[in-house]
C-alpha cells in the first residue's frame, strides 16, 4: 500500500509539473483496465514508435529526443511505469563483471543523479554506496577482479575487511566473512519516479506519450518495418522499438515475420518491513550477500530484502498476459530460505515487523545479459529488453546505446555481448527458455569462475560424431547452441572431480590439455570444428566476386582453389566478422566464420548484397562436419587415405581442393588450421562424417593420433598470437590495430567498406595496438590465473585490458593478448601508439588486485625458437634418465 501511495504521489507531482500532459490524459478514477475516452487521437504516422512505458522505454524516448529525433510516439498498454518498473527494488549498482554492463550502470548512475534537477520530478536519488560480502576466498577473488575493473574506470571502489564492513553498516553479522567490496557511489532511486522523470523530459522534447494503448502487431514489408497496428488504429513508422519487458517475446512473435526475443519471466520476491525502533538512516549502504543469495537495502527506515533462490518459479510460459502487474501471490514457504539468510546476516532484525512480501515478475535471458539491437530479419525493428532484474541499473545506459544505434547506425561502445543477433531462432523455444531461466536466476548470485557452462538446454545442435566422441571421454561446452569438445578425459581418470572442479587457480584439466597440445606439436590431433558458420555464395556472372570484393577487405580475386583470410569491416574499419573464404570456382565462394556469427553475418551480408542481383547465399553450416587435423603428421595421414601427395609443393598453404578420403568423395580439404600449426581442415558432407572420422583415426594410429578439444586449440592459437573474433576482435578493432595490414587490399585501387578509415589510420597512426604479453613472475601452480579483462599497466599507468589468455605449454608461461592505448597524462586523451611506445614500456598485468610483470611483444615467437627449446629439453630429459 505504501508503494501504491508513493506511486500516486509521484503521479500527482509529475502531472502538476506538466500542463501539456494534463491536457493529454483524462482523469483516472481507477487502475482497472476499462478504457476511458482518449482525448488525443493517435497520430497517423511517426518516425519512431516505442512500445513500453517502463524505465527502458522511457529511457530510449529520452535519449532519442536528446539526440534530436522528435517525431516519436511512446505507447504503453497500461500506465507508465506500471509493469516490473513499479516493483523494482531501485538499487543502482555498478559492480558488474561484464565491461559493457559496467559502463551502462555507471552512466545510469550519473544520469539519475542530475535527473531531478533537469526535470523537476523527484526521483528519490540517494547516494548510499554498497557493500558486497564474501564468505569464501573464491568469492573474494571474484570481487577483487571486479574491483580492478572499477578502479581503472575511475569508479571509487575498495576491498575492505569484515571489521570495516561493520563500521559502514552496524547491523551486519561478520562471523563468517573473509572480506568485502565497498563501492561508495552506488545509489538508491524510486524506479517508477525515474521513469516518470524521463518521460517528462521526453514529452517536453516533443515525444507523444499514449497510455492505455495496446500494440497488436508490427507490420513488415520487404524486410522493413512499415507500421504498428494498435487497438486505437494504425501508425505508420520507419522504426519500432520493442521495450515491452516480459511481453517482448510475445510481441515479437505477434507479426507475420516473427522477431525472436529469447526471454522468460520468473517470480521475484522481496519483503518490506516496518521501520526499526531507531529508523535506519537513508544513507546506510546497500548490502549484497551473494553467498547468502540476498540483497538488503534500507526502505523508509525499515528494510527491503530480496534475492535469487535456488528453485525459481517461472511465470507465463503459456503467455498469460496481465496488463499492469497486480501483486502476484505471496509465497512464504518459497521465500523461507532467503528469510533465514537475511536473519543470519542481520540477527538484529529478529523482532522486526514485516509489512508485506512483494512478488513481481522479472524477465531473464538465456545467458544473463540483456537483449539489445536490431532484428536480423526486419530492418528498423529494434529491441531492448530482458534486464535480468538489473533494469534500473542498466536502464539509462542501455537507452543511450540503443538511441545511438538508431540515430548513428552504431553505438559508441562494443555492445556485441548484448546484441540480439548473438541468439538464433533455436533459443526461442518456450521449453528451452523455461528450463534455462530456472538455471539462470540462481546463477545471478552463484560464484562464476571462468569457463563455467550452462547445464540446461544442452545437446541441441550436435555434430554427427557426438556419440563417438562422448564415448571417448569428451567433455562438452556449448557455443550458440552447438556442443563443442573442451578436452578428452583419458581412461582411468577420476571423471567426477573433473566435472566439478571450479577454480580461479590452476584447473584440473591442465595436464590433459597439455598432452593434447604436445600431440598437436609432435604428431597429429583431430578436433571436431563442425560448429563454425559456413556460407556458400555464388552467382551466374561475376556479381558474387564484385559484391564480395566490396564487402571484404582482402582481395578475393585469387586463382580457384585458394583460401583468403579476410575481415568483413564496417565503415569505421572495424571487424564485423573475421573469416576465411575459399574460391571454389570462378563464380562460387565458401566462407568460414566463427560459430556465433551465424545470425549476425547472414544479416550483415543480406542487408548489403544488392536486392536485384542474382547472387545467392546459402547457409550450409549443417551440411558439413568439419575435422581439423593439426600437427606435423597430418600430411602423412591424409596422403595415405587419399592416395594423393599432400606435401607443401603439391598442396601449398591456404589451398582448398575437393578430394576423396577413404571411400568418401567430395570432401573439401583446406590447408589451414586456425592455430598457426601445420595441418588441414576437412569439410565432410555429414553422411560421410562417421566413415571419414573412423578412417582418419585408424590410419593415424601408427602416427600417434589422438582426439583434442578447443582448450588445446586456444592454447595453440594464443601462443602463436592469433586473434579471434568475439574475444580479441570486434566492431571497434581495425586490421591496422592488430598487425593485419597484409590482409587488406589498400594498394589494389579497389573500393571496399572501411577503406577510408584504414587509409586515415595508415597515414595518422593507430590509437591502440594488439599486443602479446608473456607473464614473467607468475607461478602457474600457486597464483590466480589470468582469463580475460585484466587491466594492463605500463610504467605503472593503466593502458588497456587483456582480451584473452592461455597457458603456453611450449613457453611454459602464461600468455595474455590485449590492447595497449596511450592516454595523455594530463588530459587523459588518446594519443598515437607507436612500436617504440610498446617496446619501451615496463608492463604489469593486474590479476584480481595482484600485479605480475609481463614482457610485451608485437610479433609471435618464431617456430625456430620453440623447436630449439624443445630439443634442449629432450637432451636434458635424456641426460636425467641416464
Amino acid at each position: 500500500a505504501a508503494g501504491m501511495f508513493l506511486r500516486l504521489l509521484a503521479d500527482v507531482q509529475w502531472r502538476a509539473a506538466n500542463p501539456k500532459w494534463r491536457r493529454m490524459t483524462s482523469s483516472r478514477r481507477s487502475t482497472s483496465t476499462t478504457a476511458e475516452p482518449h482525448p488525443l487521437p493517435l497520430p497517423a504516422q511517426a518516425q519512431v514508435v516505442i512500445c513500453g512505458g517502463g524505465i527502458i522505454g522511457t529511457s530510449v524516448a529520452y535519449h532519442l529526443s536528446k539526440m534530436g529525433w522528435k517525431d516519436i510516439v511512446l505507447i504503453e498498454q497500461g500506465r507508465l511505469a506500471a509493469g516490473t518498473t513499479r516493483f523494482c527494488a531501485g538499487i543502482v549498482s555498478t559492480a558488474r563483471p561484464v565491461s559493457i554492463e559496467l559502463k551502462m550502470a555507471h552512466y545510469s548512475n550519473q544520469l539519475y543523479q542530475q535527473l531531478e534537477q533537469e526535470t523537476g520530478v523527484q526521483t528519490g536519488y540517494t547516494k548510499t554506496g554498497s557493500i558486497s560480502l564474501a564468505q569464501t576466498q573464491d568469492r573474494l577473488i571474484s570481487l577483487k577482479r571486479i574491483a580492478a575493473s572499477l578502479n581503472v574506470m575511475g569508479i571509487p571502489c575498495e576491498i575492505i575487511t569484515p571489521k570495516q564492513a561493520v563500521q559502514l553498516h552496524p547491523l551486519i553479522n561478520i562471523h563468517d566473512l573473509v572480506g568485502a567490496m565497498y563501492v561508495p557511489e552506488d545509489a538508491l532511486v524510486s524506479a517508477a519516479n525515474v521513469s516518470l522523470a524521463l518521460a517528462t523530459a521526453a514529452s517536453r522534447n516533443g515525444v507523444q506519450i499514449h497510455e492505455r494503448t495496446s500494440v497488436s502487431h508490427v507490420t513488415v514489408q520487404k524486410g522493413h518495418v512499415t507500421g504498428v497496428e494498435t487497438d486505437r488504429g494504425r501508425i505508420q513508422c520507419q522504426y519500432f522499438v520493442n521495450c515491452a519487458g516480459q511481453w517482448a517475446y510475445e510481441l515479437g512473435h505477434s507479426g507475420e515475420e516473427p522477431v525472436h526475443i529469447p526471454l522468460h519471466a520468473c517470480e521475484h520476491f522481496y519483503l518490506l518491513t516496518h521501520p526499526l525502533k531507531e529508523p535506519l538512516t537513508s544513507s546506510l549502504p546497500t548490502v549484497f550477500d551473494p553467498d547468502g543469495r540476498i540483497y538488503i537495502r534500507n526502505w523508509q527506515g525499515g528494510i527491503l530484502s530480496g534475492g535469487f533462490e535456488k528453485n525459481p518459479k517461472p511465470l507465463f510460459t503459456e503467455g498469460r498476459n496481465q496488463l499492469e502487474i497486480q501483486n502476484l501471490q505471496e509465497d512464504w514457504d518459497h521465500f523461507g530460505p532467503l528469510l533465514s539468510s537475511l536473519l543470519r546476516r542481520m540477527p538484529g532484525l529478529e523482532a522486526l515487523q514485516i509489512m508485506q512480501l512483494v512478488n513481481c515478475p522479472e524477465s531473464f535471458t538465456p545467458d544473463m545479459r540483456c537483449i539489445m539491437g536490431e532484428s536480423p530479419t526486419a530492418r528498423g525493428y529494434f529491441v531492448l529488453a530482458g534486464m535480468n532484474s538489473a533494469g534500473i541499473s542498466y536502464g539509462g545506459g542501455a537507452g543511450k546505446y540503443l538511441a545511438e544505434w538508431m540515430v548513428n547506425g552504431y553505438p559508441s561502445e562494443n555492445v556485441w555481448p548484448l546484441d540480439l543477433k548473438r541468439f538464433g531462432t533455436l533459443q526461442s523455444s518456450r521449453t528451452f527458455l523455461r528450463h534455462r531461466v530456472m538455471e539462470v536466476m540462481p546463477l545471478m548470485y552463484d560464484l562464476k569462475v571462468p569457463r563455467w557452462d550452462f547445464q540446461t538446454g544442452r545437446q541441441l545442435r550436435t555434430s554427427p560424431l557426438y556419440d563417438r566422441l562422448d564415448a571417448q571421454g569428451a567433455r562438452w561446452m556449448e557455443k550458440h547452441g552447438f556442443e563443442r569438445v573442451k578436452y578428452f578425459v583419458p581412461p582411468g581418470s577420476d571423471l567426477l572431480d573433473l566435472d566439478h572442479s571450479k577454480t580461479f587457480y590452476k584447473p584440473d584439466w591442465f595436464d590433459i590439455v597439455g598432452a593434447e597440445v604436445k600431440c598437436c606439436k609432435e604428431a597429429v590431433c583431430v578436433i571436431d570444428m563442425s560448429s563454425f558458420t559456413k556460407f556458400e555464395i555464388s552467382s551466374t556472372g561475376d556479381e558474387a566476386l564484385e559484391s564480395l570484393q566490396y564487402l571484404f577487405s582482402n582481395d578475393l580475386d585469387v586463382p580457384v582453389g585458394h583460401v583468403v583470410h579476410t575481415g568483413m569491416l564496417n565503415e569505421k574499419g572495424g571487424y564485423e566478422n573475421d573469416c576465411s573464404i575459399a574460391r571454389l570456382s570462378k563464380r562460387s565462394f565458401f566462407m568460414i566464420s566463427p560459430t556465433d556469427q551465424q545470425v549476425h553475418c547472414w544479416a550483415w551480408l543480406k542487408n548489403r548484397l544488392p536486392d536485384d542481383s542474382n547472387v545467392t547465399m546459402e547457409d550450409v553450416t549443417w551440411k558439413y562436419t568439419a575435422l581439423n587435423l593439426i600437427g606435423p603428421r597430418a600430411v602423412d595421414v591424409l596422403s595415405e587415405l587419399s592416395y594423393a601427395p599432400m606435401t607443401a609443393e603439391h598442396f601449398p598453404s591456404l589451398f582448398c581442393k575437393e578430394m576423396s578420403v577413404g571411400y568418401a568423395n567430395g570432401i573439401r580439404v583446406m590447408s589451414i588450421t586456425h592455430t598457426g600449426e601445420p595441418g588441414f581442415v576437412l569439410y565432410i558432407p555429414i553422411e560421410y562424417a562417421l566413415h571419414v572420422y573412423n578412417e582418419v583415426m585408424n590410419m593415424g594410429q601408427k602416427y600417434g593420433i589422438r582426439n583434442a578439444g578447443y582448450y588445446a586449440l586456444r592454447s595453440l592459437r594464443i601462443e602463436k598470437f592469433f586473434a579471434f573474433w568475439g574475444q580479441d576482435l570486434d566492431a571497434f578493432t581495425t586490421p591496422m590495430e592488430c598487425g593485419r595490414e597484409f590482409q587488406v587490399k589498400l594498394e589494389k585501387g579497389m573500393d571496399f567498406v572501411g577503406q577510408e578509415a584504414l587509409l586515415e589510420q595508415k597515414q595518422n597512426g593507430v590509437y591502440k595496438r594488439f599486443t602479446m604479453f608473456i607473464l614473467e613472475d607468475h607461478d602457474t601452480d600457486m597464483d590466480v590465473w589470468p582469463w580475460w579483462g585484466e587491466p594492463i599497466f605500463r610504467n605503472g599507468r593503466y593502458v588497456g585490458k587483456t582480451t584473452s589468455s592461455a597457458y603456453s605449454y611450449t613457453l611454459e608461461r602464461h600468455v595474455c593478448l590485449g590492447f595497449v592505448h596511450n592516454f595523455d597524462e594530463k588530459t587523459g586523451e588518446e594519443q598515437v601508439v607507436t612500436t617504440d611506445f610498446i617496446n619501451q614500456g615496463e608492463y604489469e598485468i593486474d590479476i584480481a588486485g595482484q600485479r605480475f610483470q609481463a614482457k610485451a611483444k608485437l610479433y609471435p615467437f618464431s617456430s625456430l625458437f620453440t623447436q630449439r627449446r624443445r630439443k634442449d629439453e629432450v637432451e636434458l630429459s635424456g641426460y636425467q634418465r641416464e
